[in-house]
């Protein structure tokens, strides 16, 4: 299945059209894409730290994916790194 991510924050400099794409076995988990998107950073993004990526939530459009979930039918998913402030 074909994957596609949209990219936040400093996730975006993984690819400068704020997202990218993957293809993942059909009913993989959050925690199986997150395994991928690290080794995608990894070989195209080696500015961005595969720790954020472990670090960061999945989304779909209506929610955060916690690991156990399966990735959404539509294949499109967000990653949004972790934020501070007040």
């Amino acid at each position: 299945m074909m994957l596609r991510i949209t990219l936040f924050g400093a996730l975006r400099d993984a690819d400068a059209r704020g997202f990218i794409e993957l293809d993942v076995p059909d009913h993989s988990t959050i925690a199986q894409v997150r395994e991928a998107v690290q080794r995608y950073v990894r070989e195209h993004a080696l500015t961005i730290s595969p720790n954020l990526i472990q670090r960061s939530a999945f989304a779909s459009d209506e929610e955060v994916l916690h690991n156990h979930r399966q990735i959404p039918e539509n294949g499109m998913l967000a990653i949004l790194p972790p934020v501070s402030g007040g």
